[in-house]
């Protein structure tokens, strides 16, 4: 899990959170990915308590997370300010999402934080690959 640390605005390694409130979070998505709008789309239709940023727009990026950084990861910062990426980031996500809260509380302590972390560290090179083929599909489709 990403936090950012207190006496930098550089997002740095830490032990998972279990503690995050259920709060409004701001999410940091990439708006280019077809398979991210389609996320970010499912979490707005099921109404989620958060803010949707855009990283592919200008500045969108959380502050100490360049726009590079931003895309190949994803990022969530919490209402106390904390960013987290990867894992324990859509398990803040999902503990503001109706029907995903359980998972989010679960998804969000270890061993289960550590383990999601795994699979989207296995997932992110794939990812590519996947946009590929989501692209060309959607061009068959038109």
């Amino acid at each position: 899990m990403i936090v950012m640390d207190q006496k930098s605005s550089k997002p740095s390694e830490s032990q998972p959170d279990d503690a995050v409130a259920a709060a409004p979070v701001e999410v940091f998505y990439d708006g280019g990915c077809p398979l991210c709008r389609a996320e970010i789309g499912y979490y707005r239709k099921s109404g989620a308590n958060a803010q949707f940023t855009d990283v592919t727009q200008d500045g969108a990026t959380p502050s100490g997370v360049t726009c590079e950084q931003a895309l190949k990861r994803f990022h969530v910062r919490d209402a106390q300010g904390r960013l987290r990426s990867g894992a324990a980031a859509f398990a803040a996500l999902w503990r503001v999402t109706p029907g995903w809260r359980w998972l989010g509380h679960v998804g969000g302590t270890p061993p289960f934080v550590w383990i999601g972390e795994g699979a989207y560290r296995f997932f992110l090179p794939v990812r590519p690959y996947i946009q590929k083929l989501v692209r060309h599909g959607n061009r068959r489709d038109s």
